[in-house]
């Protein structure tokens, strides 16, 4: 059976970062929102192997990729075994704090629990994505989730806007684990609350919290001066996303988004800028 699917990225509208634990996570709260920017798959079965083709001459094509990782991860707790084709249209920025690989893992999850002849459990297939990463799980709910955990122990929400975003992301990528080693002081606690958001959706700005965001702009200063200009050029807010270096401004409508992002085009000539804006509801 071919399938075509498209998968969303997302963005952090907070990312609290409470402690570190013994196994060298982090424990987190942070509120995961799908964004209307899409990877499409086309998978189908073939012979035998994983056969994985892309347009995006960045994105490995071997074992190195998490799709690969992925399916052998379904196909060992499975013990069943298919040949499997993807080929993938990127348009969520590779390296970019937005989820896209956790995004397309989950994918391939979902189709080969469709295939298979018996399928995982809901909660089966979630501890599968959460060996892959702990963005993993959020993209197989598909829906805005407060996470927890090291962020994969995922809690539906519902009520939030749609928010008109303008996304620029500069010319380099950040590390995950540097920007979380590179974090001074952990909160202990949570001090945002979803239903602080939820009895004013319209006014996310007092919402808007990274701790990431201190120490990635201290190496990136290119990060506070997006962040700025786009609070000059009228975002309610603006915030870089997971552990960077992508950063989103809200505004109020989708035509200043349109007339920001086209701006940011010229400013910002060697970043990567596009307008979209939050998925408040389950995707398909």
């Amino acid at each position: 059976m071919k399938a075509v699917v498209r998968v969303p990225g997302k963005i952090n509208l907070w990312l609290e970062v409470l402690g570190k634990r013994p196994d060298g996570y982090h424990e987190v709260s942070t509120l995961m929102v799908p964004v209307a920017l899409f990877d499409r798959l086309e998978l189908e079965p073939q012979a035998d192997g994983i056969r994985l083709e892309c347009t995006h001459p960045l994105v490995p094509v071997d074992e190195r990729n998490l799709i690969h990782r992925a399916a052998e991860a379904f196909f060992r707790k499975t013990g069943w075994r298919i040949g499997l084709r993807v080929r993938l249209d990127k348009a969520i920025p590779v390296g970019a704090g937005m989820g896209g690989g956790s995004a397309d893992a989950a994918a391939v999850l979902s189709y080969l629990n469709q295939m298979a002849p018996r399928a995982l459990s809901a909660a089966a297939l979630h501890e599968l994505a959460r060996s892959l990463g702990a963005d993993v799980p959020f993209f197989l709910l598909k829906r805005p989730a407060l996470a927890t955990g090291i962020g994969d122990a995922l809690q539906p929400v519902s009520g939030l806007c749609r928010y008109p975003l303008v996304l620029i992301k500069p010319p380099f990528e950040v590390s995950a684990a540097w920007a979380y080693g590179s974090l001074k002081l952990t909160r202990g606690g949570s001090r945002i609350k979803i239903d602080t958001l939820l009895a004013c959706p319209h006014n996310p700005a007092s919402c808007l919290e990274n701790d990431l965001e201190k120490a990635v702009s201290a190496r990136y200063p290119q990060i506070a001066a997006i962040k700025g200009w786009l609070r000059r050029n009228g975002a309610v807010g603006a915030l870089m996303t997971g552990s960077g270096p992508t950063v989103f401004g809200i505004f109020e409508t989708m035509d200043h988004a349109a007339a920001v992002e086209k701006a940011a085009r010229r400013v910002w000539a060697s970043c990567w800028c596009a307008v979209t804006c939050t998925l408040s509801e389950p995707t398909v």
